[in-house]
């Protein structure tokens, strides 16, 4: 998503139509709704909400199989008759689709593109894209389109010619079918929320600290606290938002880059003698005149209170995001958040590797 925003941003590409087809829909969703002022219009081919977890572990070792087979000729002739039959009895075409398997990845980058693909989970993001979509699709992906367009607020399927499920240079009615989808639709009006990552922060044990150091001792370690969070958020494009206390309230426009500068604050605060703990949580927010609200915030911010000392703790919407990032976590007990209805499933950051 931010290799996407820097090329249209060095292209001077104000507001394109963003086409992702397969495991590319993915990205243009979190794209759309994160940046719908930089969206016209989303178009997608055979996108996919998740993977059924009951398929996991067959999954895994389809992993195991496309790492040790990419690029060889007969591996690519099985996934060419699984997922493209009509060419699969072309001599040329056999040929021409393993070559591009070896100049397209290898075949680390591809296992490592298609585990991320499969741990994927959309279903949270969905509703947070308001920009005019377009959902093309054949037969084969019928049942998980519909799944999606019920969760995009203003989208329309259409199902175009074939019955592969990759190949969309067979279907070659697809880029009419776009020009007249953008040409149709209506200029979207700039919405009011937008998919945020919300980022809380909190000290453990402050009052104590305070009661044994005195009020002015503990107000130039609060100062040294705050310096260190501001330099960390910064250094990860954060934008803090509101500070009460010892603790901070920021946002992000990835998870990845949230995580990472959770690590580094608790990793900071701790050489001055304290313990942070860190609640991060992805949802759709409410923006008004800069302020950011929403139910988002709020969970956020009851993540945060569950966290331990030195702890980073996530909801399983940011662990689904960040999958294929190498970012790990350990799962915790499902908890039940305050004024938040159900139960929630938290997951820890684990250590870095040194």
């Amino acid at each position: 998503m931010e290799d996407l925003h820097a090329v249209l941003d060095a292209a001077g590409s104000a507001n394109p139509v963003i086409f992702g087809a397969h495991e590319g829909a993915g990205m243009a969703v979190l794209f759309a709704a994160t940046y719908p002022e930089r969206t016209r219009a989303l178009v997608l081919f055979h996108a996919e909400a998740h993977s059924d977890p009951a398929g996991s572990q067959a999954e895994m070792q389809e992993l195991a199989r496309l790492r040790d087979g990419w690029g060889t000729q007969e591996y690519a002739d099985e996934l060419l008759v699984e997922g493209c039959p009509s060419l699969a009895a072309d001599e040329e075409s056999r040929r021409w689709f393993a070559n591009s398997l070896r100049v397209g990845a290898s075949p680390a980058v591809a296992y490592a593109l298609n585990r991320a693909f499969f741990e994927t989970d959309l279903r949270d993001v969905l509703p947070a894209v308001h920009v005019p979509t377009l959902l093309l699709y054949r037969s084969v992906m019928e049942a998980e389109t519909i799944e999606i367009a019920a969760q995009l607020p203003n989208a329309r399927t259409m199902r175009v010619s074939g019955t592969d499920y990759f190949g969309i240079f067979l279907s070659p009615e697809i880029a009419d079918e776009i020009e007249k989808f953008v040409a149709g639709e209506d200029a979207p009006e700039v919405p009011e929320s937008v998919l945020t990552t919300v980022m809380f922060t909190d000290l453990v044990g402050s009052t104590e600290r305070v009661a044994e150091m005195g009020d002015r001792a503990w107000r130039d370690l609060l100062a040294q606290h705050h310096a260190i969070v501001r330099r960390e958020l910064s250094r990860f494009r954060g934008q803090e938002r509101d500070t009460a206390g010892d603790g901070f309230f920021a946002t992000f426009d990835g998870p990845a880059r949230a995580i990472r500068a959770a690590e580094a604050i608790v990793d900071g605060v701790r050489t001055v003698g304290l313990e942070a703990r860190i609640g991060i949580h992805v949802g759709e927010c409410e923006v008004h005149d800069g302020k950011v609200a929403g139910l988002a915030v709020v969970i956020g911010a009851r993540v945060g209170a569950k966290a331990g000392p030195s702890e980073v703790l996530v909801s399983q919407t940011v662990c689904d995001l960040v999958a294929g990032t190498g970012i790990e976590f350990t799962a915790r007990a499902t908890e039940e958040l305050k004024g938040i209805p159900g139960t929630w499933q938290l997951f820890a950051l684990a250590p870095s590797e040194p």
